[in-house]
């Protein structure tokens, strides 16, 4: 049954009326003749019945006949085949979307988390320089402390140096006062009767400036002994200073090898970043490469569908002409 009020008189009436004017039947004609109401497949439907109707019995239709149905067969197969291809070329386009799709939810998340990582490595960069330029203080400082003490030690070492040559000057003295004795000692035998008085006199200030004499030397030998010790003291705060230098020379040999090394990862972060941003921009692509595949296919399966509708149109009055051809005039009216 016809929807909206059509019915097979009406569409007659308006097939009759466009054939009147000169112009073809079709269904979009015949809906604007109806003003644009009924369903076209119902239009369709009056259309063949009232074609099938104005057609005349006569020997032609042998000839019109397996020509209409081979043609509407050719119709029905370019029709079928070309919704295949729309269909297979739109499933195809969807399964390469949901595809691009799935690889870019996959790729997103990997991407913030390499962000996320070049984050914390250039913090952690920060960082080691920071504690590199705290360390480089440290062992300027270090530096500044050992030539400090180096100058000390070679301080220490002249003075040592001056109280062995004052040591050695005493011990010449004593040398000399040993070789004076010695020659008093023998002056004194020849004078021995004569001058006994003084030559007591004379030892006994002699012995005692000897006294004297060994107490300085014993009073600098134990300053002496005090440098030596002060000495070697000051040789253990020097090793044990090279000892520490040596150390945070190690320390710091190994934090710039770990700031290198956070460096170079970085480095290789950054180019996997650039490498993931390539691919992502080339899936872009590929999506809107695909999406413009799609129109254009689509408006393919419209150019198909409207050269389908002529088609059809054109077999259709090929068909209505046909009897004209043969000598037979087309019924206009009932």
């Amino acid at each position: 049954m016809a929807r909206g009020g059509i019915n097979k008189a009406v569409v007659k009436k308006a097939r009759n009326d466009l054939l009147a004017r000169g112009v073809h039947p079709s269904i979009d004609a015949v809906r604007i003749e109806l003003g644009n109401t009924g369903s076209k497949s119902t239009i369709h439907r009056y259309l063949k019945e009232l074609e099938a109707e104005s057609e005349p019995a006569l020997p032609g239709d042998a000839l019109s006949g397996p020509l209409t149905n081979l043609v509407g067969h050719l119709l029905d197969q370019l029709r079928q085949e070309a919704q295949q291809s729309v269909a297979q070329a739109h499933e195809a386009l969807l399964r390469e979307r949901t595809a691009v799709q799935q690889q870019s939810a996959v790729l997103e998340p990997r991407m913030r988390n390499l962000e996320s990582q070049c984050s914390g490595l250039a913090l952690q960069l920060q960082a080691a320089q920071e504690l590199v330029l705290q360390e480089q203080q440290q062992r300027q400082t270090v530096e500044i402390d050992n030539a400090r003490m180096v100058q000390s030690l070679r301080d220490l070492e002249v003075r040592v140096k001056e109280r062995d040559e004052r040591i050695q000057s005493l011990e010449d003295m004593h040398q000399h006062a040993r070789d004076g004795m010695e020659h008093y000692r023998q002056a004194s035998k020849e004078q021995r009767e004569q001058e006994q008085r003084r030559h007591e006199t004379q030892a006994s200030q002699l012995q005692a400036e000897i006294r004297q004499l060994q107490q300085t030397l014993m009073i600098k030998h134990d300053e002496l002994t005090q440098l030596n010790r002060d000495n070697a003291r000051l040789l253990t705060e020097a090793r044990q200073q090279q000892k520490d230098q040596r150390a945070l020379e190690q320390l710091l040999a190994q934090r710039s090898q770990a700031l290198e090394n956070a460096q170079s990862t970085l480095a290789s972060m950054g180019r996997t970043n650039e490498t993931l941003e390539q691919q992502r921009q080339a899936l872009q692509g590929e999506v809107t490469r695909l999406d413009e595949a799609c129109t254009a296919q689509t408006q393919q399966v419209q150019d198909l569908q409207e050269r389908l509708a002529e088609i059809t149109d054109q077999l259709n009055f090929l068909a209505k002409v046909s009897p004209s051809e043969n000598g037979l005039a087309p019924e206009t009216s009932e």
